[in-house]
């Protein structure tokens, strides 16, 4: 679903900053063997990512949902040169795929890779993370969300993909529509939750800013 034209959207991409070779060439290689290569964060919400980042120049990032690592290496953009990126996926299909891009940049030995259940891998993560990126199963949205906030350094960023689900969180829910039933309830928790400051922008599909108390 476009929320402005597809016209302005290129406006937008056009002036904004270019995306760097590594990933354009990961994101050309993704449409061309992946599955659900819409599931890429892109070339315009990558700068988005990669701006905050550097704003808030992270020791540690957690990325729960690697896909096919796009987000992960324009996080690492702002990374402090010591920092780590701990990125979690459930898909071991692409590890491969990821691993190329990480060795190719220059954060490859920053990025630490792991496969399997984010909820069972999460706690067993043992530092204070400054910025977390959520772009996984919307199922869990709220158990990720409750699970590292207390593992978030004091004013640390918690940033929320596909929060407007396609347009669907405004209009009447389907009772089997899990997904868009958890994102409604995570969208108000967020904006109630007295541990979090909350604002959403209505960047692609909805990206969620919360900044920890």
């Amino acid at each position: 679903m476009h929320f402005i034209s597809e016209n302005l959207e290129n406006y937008v991409a056009n002036h904004s900053q270019e995306e760097p070779e590594l990933l354009a060439k990961l994101n050309r290689e993704t449409y061309q063997k992946v599955l659900q290569p819409r599931m890429l964060s892109g070339h315009f919400q990558g700068r988005v990512l990669s701006m905050l980042s550097k704003i808030i120049h992270p020791m540690h990032i957690l990325e729960i949902g690697t896909y096919t690592g796009y987000a992960t290496l324009c996080l690492a953009e702002g990374l402090d040169k010591e920092g780590t990126i701990d990125t979690i996926d459930i898909n071991e299909e692409l590890t491969d795929f990821q691993k190329k891009y990480f060795d190719a940049s220059v954060w490859g030995k920053q990025i630490i890779q792991h496969i399997g259940d984010a909820m069972d891998i999460i706690p067993n993560l043992n530092k204070k993370f400054d910025l977390v990126f959520i772009d996984a199963d919307k199922e869990n949205y709220i158990n990720y969300f409750h699970l590292i906030v207390p593992m978030m350094s004091k004013g640390g960023i918690i940033l929320s993909d596909n929060v407007l689900w396609s347009g669907k969180v405004i209009e009447e829910l389907d009772p089997k529509d899990t997904s868009t039933k958890v994102l409604v309830e995570y969208n108000e928790l967020l904006k109630n939750d007295p541990r979090v400051e909350t604002v959403l922008l209505p960047i692609r599909d909805g990206l969620t800013v919360s900044r920890v108390i």
